[in-house]
């Protein structure tokens, strides 16, 4: 399956230099966030940024600093796991404040991964132009200066992450079809883990993962080699659970955009939580297959005054958003349903590679617009004229070519891919649908960039 992995940028630093300023000031818009946590600045968040057609995720790691940690224990934790998930990293420090030990330690860290690092001067109005030369002591060559309230830097900053993702080693794809499990911590992914693996009897490897906490094992089914990575270790030893502690979002987001189909761990005594409805938006907006595997089933059907239908209709609600993931109960304890996850593999497999002749594709668009046409504003009535799908992309991506498509509405889009979804399926997977204004683009193999282009959320 063919699989293309996004760039991930970290932002890593003490706390109070500006990293969750310089997040947004990237982005340009705060809706772009995908997954954030409720409570202070010091939780992780990302997102997806795109800069000259390039795109990549951007994680603000936050303050590095703890009140109640060890600065040098939160320090290391911190860029440790930028060191191990992310593809380039950012180093941010204040330009009016002189180097401090927590700055040096950082840089060093940094250094020391081997990755691109990026040293930010944030905050050079505040100071100066010969004061940032102090900060070249910290042994990075590659440096910018940026004021996010001057809106100094930030275009350059973007056009040196972007150098930096062409540096950034080219990794051939595997034939494998890369399974990871995600949840919270205590869910059952490591339970699962062993389970998928001792269904197999056909069991070719197992093997620590070269991401720390990541544990790998290699089945066959129905002669085709699956890889599955159990993302064990998500929360930090001997500390109390805090959605996901500070700097698990990079792990997390690593082995999403390593998978080709994640499986979203939901505890049956716990299937209403914010944090694993995160996860599940992170997967979507990544592109990737997913299912709902509901755990510890068997728990939950000690309950005597448990309701099957009731259970369902409440997580349905709670992941309208996802509705294409299909959703099964599990027992690791028991073997419930874990064979089945298999054969769902590869139907979401088999629907990912669906390719539709683009004469039937246009004869669907022209039944979904006459039985419902798209609505505008006034004088501006959209009007879809044909599609095509993306032979190149790894997700089910179509483009609608049209005239006045800005005017198309939100919801109308949710009706194209209703119908999509009647027509074709495309079984527990996303689809990208992009709305392009058929006077700017006229060349179909030209990838729709945010100017021209619309995608379905």
């Amino acid at each position: 399956m063919a699989n293309k992995k996004l760039p991930i940028v970290a932002l890593v630093g003490r706390a109070n230099v500006g990293k969750s300023s310089l997040f947004n000031a990237i982005l340009e818009r705060r809706e772009s966030i995908v997954a954030r946590e409720a409570g202070t600045t010091r939780d992780s968040i990302s997102a997806k940024a795109s800069f000259l057609g390039q795109q990549f995720w951007i994680v603000d790691t936050a303050g590095v600093k703890d009140p109640e940690d060890d600065f040098e224990e939160s320090i290391q934790a911190q860029v440790i796991q930028a060191s191990e998930s992310a593809d380039i990293i950012m180093v941010v420090v204040e330009a009016h404040i002189p180097i401090t030990t927590e700055d040096r330690l950082v840089a060093r860290l940094a250094l020391k991964s081997k990755k691109p690092v990026i040293l930010v001067i944030n905050k050079v109005d505040k100071t100066n132009p010969n004061q940032v030369y102090e900060f070249l002591k910290l042994g990075i060559k590659q440096t910018i200066n940026t004021s996010v309230t001057q809106s100094q830097g930030i275009h350059e900053l973007l056009d040196l992450i972007s150098k930096n993702i062409e540096k950034v080693p080219f990794k051939k794809e595997s034939e494998r079809l890369k399974i990871a499990l995600l949840g919270r911590p205590n869910v059952g992914k490591s339970s699962l883990f062993n389970s998928l693996l001792n269904k197999q009897q056909a069991l070719v490897a197992t093997r620590a993962g070269t991401t720390r906490d990541v544990n790998r094992g290699i089945v066959r089914y129905k002669n085709r080699e699956l890889e599955i990575m159990d993302t064990a270790g998500i929360r930090r030893p001997g500390r109390i659970e805090r959605g996901v502690e500070h700097f698990s979002v990079l792990r997390t987001l690593a082995a999403i955009e390593e998978s080709d189909i994640c499986f979203l761990l939901i505890d049956s005594q716990e299937p209403n939580v914010g944090l694993d409805q995160k996860i599940a938006g992170m997967v979507k907006n990544s592109g990737k297959g997913l299912v709902l595997v509901i755990t510890k089933w068997d728990a939950y059907t000690a309950n005597e005054n448990f309701d099957f239908n009731s259970f369902l209709k409440d997580l349905s609600r709670d992941y309208e958003f996802v509705s294409w993931a299909p959703t099964i109960v599990t027992s690791a304890i028991s073997g419930q349903n874990v064979s089945k996850l298999f054969e769902i593999s590869q139907q979401i497999k088999q629907a990912r590679e669906l390719k539709i002749p683009t004469s039937k594709l246009n004869d669907w668009l022209n039944r979904a617009v006459r039985d419902h046409p798209p609505a505008g504003l006034k004088n501006r009535m959209p009007k879809l004229n044909y599609i095509i799908q993306e032979n190149d992309n790894s997700i089910p991506s179509f483009k609608i070519f049209g005239s006045q498509t800005s005017y198309v509405h939100w919801s109308y889009r949710r009706y194209l891919e209703r119908k999509m979804r009647e027509e074709y399926g495309f079984f527990g997977n996303p689809i990208q649908l992009w709305l392009i204004e058929k006077h700017i683009a006229h060349k179909h193999g030209k990838k729709p960039n945010n100017l021209i282009a619309q995608k379905d959320s």
